[in-house]
């Protein structure tokens, strides 16, 4: 049927409908409400019932993240769907004998993994969260629950057992309409379901939503990924792929919580404006323990504090280094060449060449990371030394006799001579300080003029003292990760992936060995110098080689006008990837010639603030504070691109921060500008373009790049 409006005349039995939903909705807040509220009574009074120290704080983190997860916002619906399954003894609908949620009788757990148990005639409203009565009984079953799938996937073709899907509208948190699909009589509304359009389109202000109540088959399957599968994503401007990355880590949560809670998760994006735009998805779905950084954050270890050629970061981002590093530190394991004595009293204990030689070889074919290997040889020899203090005394040494070989004089000066300690800044610091050892570990994988540009010209006298690059942290990292082993997680989400150099993903690598990754980007996008052409390559660097690649094409969020015009720089680009489609027919798009840019823009903004939605306004970087003073001169409050909770509706963003964010309105000033201001420029300009989920407005002085010039602009 189609949807019902309250503005609409409702007959008896229609207007009866409406109204129980909304009393569904509101049992189901306060259902909510006492759950939460008995969260912080236990939350309260934990420590008074915890066994000890330990327990009391264990148990009050369990229960503080508790009441997170419960936290309500009453502008945002508990439900957006209802499944009613058939009756077999009907052949036909979900009849009056079951409750609301079906809870009359000995039916299946809706949330068992087993869901080919028989739901017949049962009824399940399918939401953000499991919201159950003071029962136990389910008021609301979470999407990720496994019958909550037939939501998202009964079709005509394929029911699953369902009578009837019905979708909800919403309004501030007010339910205010609902349409039904019946799949048992051939009704299946598809993409042209009113309520379902009205969610995609809807305005877009503030950060990023999540988007359970639209989520399309093929975005399910990638969700649905099983947790030990690592996937990669190539998705065009506005498929959903950074919704589709985000809504498996909350599933992927669901269905293996107390394992990835251990292991962890972790969110990696392009930069802290992106991360602050997509924060609050996650905590929407109950999920408030994910962590989300930056690859510059990952890799802090040493403060950046200097800035260097563009060619000479671009190759310490080369996956070459990575070798250079590896030989540089094995450079540092030395060969015996004299045996240990060790006085203990009374006593002299001897170690000849041979078995020292065997201690250090042994360890350097155990491939350990190089601080443990130096750990394994020290024990070793102190071993070596406590047999024959066993022989001579009958008796095994204490732990105090075995701290103390293992610090005595001999054994330290043997370590240090076969194995020295090592810091990953030391590493670094040595080798760009002297040619002869750089060119040792680069020798057959660097040029030398390319090791010429490594060479610190003036090195600072220590490595504390040394002023280092972001592309000198990358490598650190690296020395790191050969050095000692790196804490990891269970599942790693990387977005904007197309921008991770080989040693940005070797560095992802590192922290995702054990665990999988959900890889998402767009080649068409990539902009860093050592953006990604092809996807096998990056996930050889990530470590999942065997990793699928699954296309996303067709978009749901921006109109077809805009795809059709940011699709005819896909040419210049250089990369294979299908062209972006769209389901969108709204929309606009108006390029036009102006004669003063600035003006142009107050007048285009204020144009676009009579609509509904946010504006963004995007230049080249140099531009972006001259358009903010323009506007504030005209009366018109912006804000960064950092600064997604503020109130102003219009943000001004620099042209390399825009990536991963949207708006409704997008106002794009001079894109000659914004790609002549860097090598790969076009695809930066793609980018820009690409932006917009209702209406785009390219404004230019400049005659626009050739690959945009011709065809209908809209």
């Amino acid at each position: 049927m189609p949807a019902l409006d309250l503005d609409t005349q409702l007959d008896g039995d229609l207007d009866v409908d409406l109204a129980a939903e909304r009393a569904h909705l509101t049992t189901s807040r306060a259902a909510l409400a006492r759950m939460r509220a008995r969260a912080e009574s236990l939350f309260a009074t934990g420590d008074q019932v915890a066994g000890d120290a330990y327990a009391a704080e264990t148990l009050g983190r369990t229960l503080a993240r508790r009441v997170a997860e419960l936290a309500d916002d009453p502008t945002t619906p508990l439900f957006f769907g209802r499944l009613d399954f058939a009756s077999a003894a009907d052949n036909g609908t979900a009849e009056s004998g079951t409750t609301t949620n079906g809870t009359s009788g000995a039916a299946s757990d809706p949330t068992a993994p087993d869901v080919s148990g028989d739901h017949d005639g049962r009824r399940y409203h399918v939401g953000r969260r499991h919201v159950t009565d003071e029962r136990g009984e389910p008021l609301v079953l979470d999407w990720r629950a496994p019958v909550s799938r037939s939501f998202y996937r009964a079709s005509v073709r394929d029911p699953q057992g369902v009578a009837v899907r019905r979708r909800f509208g919403f309004s501030n948190g007010v339910l205010t309409s609902f349409e039904d699909e019946r799949l048992d009589r051939g009704e299946e509304l598809g993409t042209t379901s009113r309520i379902l359009t009205a969610e995609i389109e809807r305005p877009r202000v503030g950060p990023m939503r999540d988007i359970v109540a639209t989520i399309q088959p093929e975005q399910d399957d990638l969700v649905r990924a099983d947790l030990a599968d690592s996937i990669c994503v190539q998705g065009a401007p506005g498929t959903g792929k950074t919704a589709v990355g985000l809504h498996r880590a909350a599933y992927l949560l669901y269905l293996h919580r107390e394992r990835l809670r251990r292991a962890g998760v972790l969110i990696v994006g392009p930069n802290r404006a992106f991360l602050s735009y997509i924060a609050a998805v996650l905590p929407a779905l109950g999920e408030v323990e994910v962590e989300q950084a930056t690859v510059e954050e990952l890799i802090s270890r040493v403060p950046v504090r200097a800035v260097e050629a563009p060619a000479v970061a671009a190759l310490k981002h080369d996956a070459r280094m990575a070798s250079v590093l590896r030989r540089a530190v094995q450079a540092q394991i030395g060969t015996p060449t004299e045996s240990i004595t060790v006085s203990d009293g009374s006593f002299r204990w001897r170690i000849g060449l041979e078995p020292l030689h065997r201690i250090v070889e042994e360890t350097r074919r155990e491939g350990l990371p190089y601080g443990t290997g130096r750990e394994r040889v020290q024990a070793r020899v102190v071993s070596l030394l406590q047999r024959q203090a066993e022989a001579r005394r009958a008796e095994s040494p204490s732990d105090a006799w075995l701290r103390r070989m293992s610090r005595c004089r001999p054994v330290l000066d043997f370590l240090d001579a076969v194995w020295p300690a090592l810091t990953p800044e030391g590493l670094l610091h040595g080798l760009f300080s002297d040619p002869g050892r750089l060119a040792a570990a680069a020798d057959g994988l660097l040029s030398d003029v390319e090791q010429a540009q490594l060479v610190w010209a003036k090195p600072a006298r220590t490595p504390k003292a040394t002023r280092w690059t972001a592309a000198d942290a990358v490598l650190i990292d690296e020395a790191t990760g050969l050095l000692e082993r790196l804490s990891g997680f269970g599942h790693v989400v990387v977005d904007e992936a197309q921008d991770l150099s080989p040693m940005q993903c070797r560095a992802i690598a590192r922290r995702s060995e054990h665990g999988s990754i959900t890889l998402l980007g767009d080649l068409a996008q990539g902009t860093a110098p050592w953006a990604a052409r092809d996807w096998k390559e990056s996930l050889a660097h990530l470590g999942k080689p065997n990793a699928v690649v699954v296309p996303l094409t067709v978009g749901f969020r921006v109109p077809a006008a805009v795809v059709a015009f940011a699709n005819r720089l896909l040419p210049a680009l250089a990369v294979d990837v299908p062209p972006a489609e769209s389901l969108r027919r709204d929309g606009g798009l108006d390029v036009r010639t102006v004669t003063d840019l600035t003006s142009a823009t107050v007048a285009e903004v204020r144009a676009a603030l009579a609509h509904d939605g946010s504006v963004g306004v995007i230049a080249a970087d140099d531009a972006v504070d001259g358009l903010r003073a323009a506007l504030a001169e005209a009366g018109v409050e912006t804000a960064t691109a950092d600064d997604v909770a503020a109130a102003e509706r219009v943000t001004v963003v620099p042209a390399t921060l825009v990536k991963g964010l949207e708006y409704d309105h997008v106002v794009v000033v001079e894109p000659a500008a914004i790609v002549a201001a860097e090598p790969r420029g076009l695809h930066r300009l793609y980018v820009v373009l690409t932006r917009a989920v209702s209406r785009l407005a390219v404004l230019h002085v400049a005659p626009l790049p050739a690959p945009l010039v011709g065809g209908s602009a809209g």
